[in-house]
């Protein structure tokens, strides 16, 4: 793949197992069809301390993004701009670019409500406060703003932790960034499913497949039991043309359906 990415997700809510971590699933299934190899998934608690060492953790590997979810909102436990600040060393300010978005939100909720104008409190104002030299990302569906940090060689952006904001940043902001890393490149993927073979027998013949078959990932995922075997096997591949792509994929597919019945097992085209 042309680009990698690590994503972090900040929030004790996923560490204590309350809320399912769906956007680390989201990112990495939009990124992985963009080309985008995701090296890396951490998930970190609401600690300044902790989200700094993730970053700077990630930052070592140097991935060409690193994306975070989580902790932009108003409250005391949302922390990830000041753990990134923490982790690149520089200092926390309001950004009048964000400051100018986060008033607009209000003014439009004010004006849908009928209301005055909330005032920007200090908790309010926290969602504009920024590291030095980060750019604002416009959230189209809340308040808090996304960030965007280019440092060299690496772009990071953080995204809020609400799924549709996340997800309307991300299409937005982030989108265009990645098909421009992996240019052409787009993943293509294809299921088969078996049945009559133990996991431990189809061993051997997805690694001669894979082998002959340079480029095409296999993976075999159990659906039943061993003694009742029904594994799901997932070619995929990364290219720059669909054709080439699918019948990439259509040999890989063929090659293992013929193995299988060779030793006596049963494909089921999904």
């Amino acid at each position: 793949m042309a680009g990698d990415m690590e994503i972090i997700c900040v929030g004790n809510e996923l560490l204590i197992g309350k809320t399912l971590n769906t956007n680390a699933q989201w990112i990495a299934k939009q990124a992985t069809a963009l080309g985008i190899a995701v090296k890396r998934v951490t998930v970190v608690a609401d600690d300044v301390n902790e989200i700094a060492k993730a970053v700077r953790e990630a930052l070592s590997r140097k991935p060409q993004f690193i994306v975070t979810t989580g902790g932009l909102g108003p409250t005391f436990d949302d922390k990830t701009l000041a753990g990134i600040a923490e982790a690149l060393k520089r200092m926390l300010a309001v950004n009048a670019e964000a400051l100018a978005m986060v008033r607009k939100k209000y003014e439009a909720y004010a004006k849908e409500k009928g209301t005055a104008p909330v005032e920007l409190t200090q908790a309010r104002m926290k969602m504009a406060t920024l590291p030095e030299n980060a750019k604002p990302v416009p959230d189209p569906v809340g308040t808090a703003p996304g960030v965007q940090i280019d440092l060299e060689h690496i772009t990071l952006i953080v995204l809020p932790g609400v799924p549709s904001e996340m997800k309307a940043i991300f299409s937005d902001a982030l989108v265009p960034l990645l098909k421009q890393a992996s240019r052409k490149n787009r993943f293509y993927d294809k299921s088969i499913f078996v049945e009559g073979v133990m996991e431990s027998g189809l061993a051997p013949i997805i690694d001669r497949v894979m082998r002959d078959n340079v480029g095409v990932y296999v993976k075999s995922h159990p659906k039943g039991r061993e003694s009742v075997p029904h594994i799901e096997i997932h070619f995929s591949v990364v290219a720059d043309d669909a054709g080439v792509a699918g019948e990439r994929l259509r040999r890989a597919v063929l090659q293992l359906s013929g193995l299988v019945g060779e030793v006596g097992g049963t494909v089921v085209y999904g």
